[in-house]
């Protein structure tokens, strides 16, 4: 009998999963977060510009940087909603920050977590909780559908359940809509609902819940031209007579302005002039 009972348990131990190793989170300093299986990836280049390349975002920048530096330093910080015009440079003055931490030597790590991903953000806080680090937790261009139900997972991470967000951990998130939602979404469950006002409360309660609303706003041409002589400042390229002009018509043919326009373009004009451009670390 007790033989059968130990073959039993070796069976059952050979059909289970071994349990998955701790995350080595001294390995780097930005981490992607990935399921099937649960790891946590090390990235040991994050692509980022230097803080002070990112041009009109001034009240934004100024802001974050000293709502992240209070929670490297072990002080009470807010999460933080990135919100606005695309291309503006949100996500990167999240990477541009923690880099920009790092130098003045504030142990500080990024730790990306995708939208679909969310449903497992639990699991990740369990391992971030058991660590000594401090970490920003980034959600890039967030946003839900109208039959999303991911925006219950954050919720609860944001200011909810009987744990709480953990104290070594701050939420940063950038989006499109204010309100994280698609704002048709909004006025039709309003319209048809019995009572209005509690109709869409619950979702749109969540930009509620970030501590920080900072809003990205379309660049005027000053601006625009302001970071494309920024990057050629920073990258050694001489800015010409022509510059004003190409960037100009470049700008016109894309419809838009904004800083992510203002680097395509820089990346052309970089690729023309044979400067290779050397970013991120």
């Amino acid at each position: 009998m007790t033989e059968d009972l130990t073959r039993i348990a070796e069976a059952l131990e050979r059909m289970s999963p071994p349990a998955p190793p701790r995350p080595d989170l001294d390995s780097a300093d930005a981490f992607i977060w990935q399921t099937g299986p649960d790891r946590l990836h090390p990235v040991a280049r994050v692509d980022r510009v230097d803080l002070g390349l990112l041009i009109g975002v001034d009240r934004a920048r100024d802001t974050l940087l000293e709502n992240t530096r209070h929670f490297a330093q072990g002080l009470p910080a807010n999460n933080a909603l990135l919100w606005g015009a695309r291309g503006m440079g949100k996500s990167s003055l999240v990477k541009a920050i923690h880099g920009t931490l790092l130098d003045e030597g504030l142990p500080l790590k990024l730790v990306e977590l995708s939208r679909e991903d969310l449903p497992s953000v639990q699991r990740l806080l369990t391992h971030l909780r058991a660590s000594e680090h401090r970490f920003v937790l980034f959600l890039d261009d967030l946003s839900f559908s109208h039959d999303d139900q991911h925006y219950k997972s954050l919720k609860a991470v944001l200011d909810g359940g009987i744990e709480g967000r953990p104290q070594n951990v701050v939420l940063y998130a950038t989006s499109n809509r204010r309100h994280l939602m698609p704002r048709d979404m909004i006025e039709n469950e309003r319209s048809s609902a019995i009572s209005p006002s509690e109709a869409v409360e619950e979702k749109v309660s969540l930009s509620d819940r970030f501590g920080l609303w900072l809003g990205f706003h379309p660049c005027t041409q000053d601006d625009f031209l302001a970071m494309i002589y920024g990057y050629c400042a920073a990258f050694g390229i001489a800015a010409d007579d022509s510059l004003r002009a190409e960037a100009i018509e470049w700008q016109a043919t894309r419809g838009s302005r904004s800083g992510r326009v203002a680097w395509q373009f820089f990346t052309d004009l970089a690729a023309r002039r044979g400067v290779r451009l050397d970013q991120g670390r």
